[in-house]
């Protein structure tokens, strides 16, 4: 027989609870019944029963499952542990007093049927928020029903869509391409093609800002419904030609979407309407205090002029007499996009950071996140191409090309920084500069720690010159190495199997 080999000391590379499974062993029992036991036929039809005694399910005890679970969370990398130079995209650090309010009892248990005159807080939180978002973003019309920013986009287009319908009648369906530059986020292409519309490219400039030439050629067909840009663009610049961007598309007869996803730079300093935009989502996950990393909810309000107003979906939640009330009196809206009032925990959380940090409060974050992405593009220029020279917004793109002339590409670079305890950079994004690496500190790092992930980023530099293997193999400190993560997308193992016995000898 052969005689598995001893375990003489705990092992961090933890085993799947299946495997720590050994049969008899029990984390919970149910007190004995103290009513007459209840034949279980009268109780659960026989076709609605197990008949497999949960095989297959662990069986272990309280301190094997508490430890398995904690054991596995000390790999995580956390917000409380370091910066995440992806950015807001999914994690900056947001004050534990917006998840407190989010779990005021009397807003965490309001049943969604719950009446308007049982719901009157849940409404005013919600109205207010509106009213802040209008101020903040110049738009007066808001939803906050999206679920988060894709999905705030894509009814954003839809109101687009819907008001194009309404002015134009039947010649509408004339207009029915949708403008998008080359550097845009890959949801903006298929929340066109979702709302019926055909997508056409606006390729940018070596500077990397929107070609005017190329947007005016464009728009000279007479077929455009829109224009959906990123500003700043997904390059980290500002587009400094966004008004005659607008003044171009609204020419043509067309509107102007924004993807509200870097409003992180621009909160407290520039409204998208007053710039002319027509309609804009904001990501409440990325710019006011929703964690989102993880699969996290999001939250997408959809902001828009007046005169699109009536196209956001329904039910509205307005003022009316002497308190709130939902409002679905709205009869050229383009309906309801998603259960009840959209995600009011979030909206909870957003409130709760936009009071606490009021106007002054709000403008100095967004300094403080276009600083530390300059600081980052100063100091690492010296070190690493960088494909735009004028001076970034709240992140900043570098590239691999110097490195790679030693073989080290960016994902060796992303891995590499893993070993210096810091999360990866965002990479190969935006798609139009080859070997990207996009650099998103936000306003929640210090100085410190700015300088350690630069000093941190110019050594792994120094290292793909004087011995590139290293870089290339890396991650070296972690608990599993380098995978081959194009394998696992494509032949992904979802379902553990027991491994087979041997036979005795």
């Amino acid at each position: 027989m052969t005689t598995p080999k001893a375990t003489t000391h705990v092992t961090q590379n933890e085993a799947l609870i299946f495997e720590r499974s050994q049969t008899g062993r029990c984390g919970y029992r149910l007190p004995a019944l103290d009513v007459d036991e209840t034949p279980i036929d009268e109780l659960i039809p026989s076709n609605l029963r197990r008949d497999d005694d949960l095989a297959g399910v662990p069986e272990v005890s309280e301190p094997d499952v508490v430890r398995h679970f904690t054991r596995i969370s000390t790999w995580n990398y956390n917000i409380d542990l370091g910066m995440y130079p992806l950015g807001s995209c999914t994690m900056k650090y947001n004050s534990r007093l917006n998840e407190r309010v989010a779990r005021i009892a009397g807003f965490a248990n309001l049943h969604p049927l719950a009446s308007e005159r049982d719901a009157q807080g849940a409404l005013e939180v919600i109205y207010e928020l509106q009213q802040h978002l209008a101020e903040i973003t110049g738009l007066p019309g808001i939803s906050l029903q999206p679920a988060a920013g894709a999905h705030g986009e894509m009814t954003g287009v839809m109101i687009i869509r819907a008001y194009l319908d309404a002015r134009d009648g039947e010649a509408s369906s004339k207009r029915r391409v949708m403008l998008i530059p080359d550097s845009a986020h890959g949801t903006n292409p298929a929340s066109a093609h979702l709302s019926g519309f055909t997508v056409k490219t606006v390729r940018s400039t070596p500077e990397g800002q929107t070609d005017l030439d190329a947007l005016r050629d464009l728009c000279s067909a007479g077929d455009v419904a829109g224009l959906m840009l990123t500003n700043p663009n997904t390059v980290g610049l500002f587009e400094k030609n966004i008004r005659e961007i607008c003044r171009i598309v609204h020419d043509a007869g067309g509107l102007v979407y924004m993807d509200g996803a870097n409003m992180n730079a621009l909160v407290g300093w520039a409204r998208p309407g007053d710039m002319g935009v027509d309609v804009i989502h904001l990501n409440l996950h990325k710019t006011f205090s929703t964690p989102h990393g993880g699969g996290g909810p999001g939250s997408g309000p959809c902001c828009c002029t007046k005169e699109l107003e009536p196209f956001l979906p329904v039910p509205r939640v307005v003022r009316g007499g002497d308190g709130f009330k939902v409002d679905y009196d709205q009869p050229e809206s383009i309906g309801r996009v998603k259960a009840f009032y959209g995600n009011f925990g979030m909206h909870l959380r957003a409130l709760a950071y936009i009071l606490t940090h009021g106007r002054d409060g709000l403008r100095e974050a967004t300094e403080a996140a276009v600083l530390n992405a300059r600081v980052i593009a100063e100091g690492l220029t010296s070190d690493y191409e960088r494909p735009f020279s004028d001076p970034p917004m709240h992140e900043v793109v570098f590239t691999d090309k110097r490195q790679g002339r030693k073989g080290v590409n960016t994902l060796d670079i992303a891995k590499r920084l893993i070993d210096y305890g810091f999360h990866p950079m965002t990479i190969y994004f935006p798609l139009i500069v080859q070997g990207a690496m996009l650099i998103e500190p936000t306003e929640s790092v210090g100085r410190q720690e700015i300088q350690q992930f630069v000093e941190a980023m110019r050594a792994i530099a120094r290292e793909a010159q004087e011995d590139p293997e290293l870089v290339r193999t890396a991650p070296h400190t972690t608990k599993i190495g380098r995978l081959d993560e194009a394998a696992a997308a494509r032949k992904p193992i979802l379902r553990w199997k027991p491994e087979e016995k041997s036979a005795t000898a």
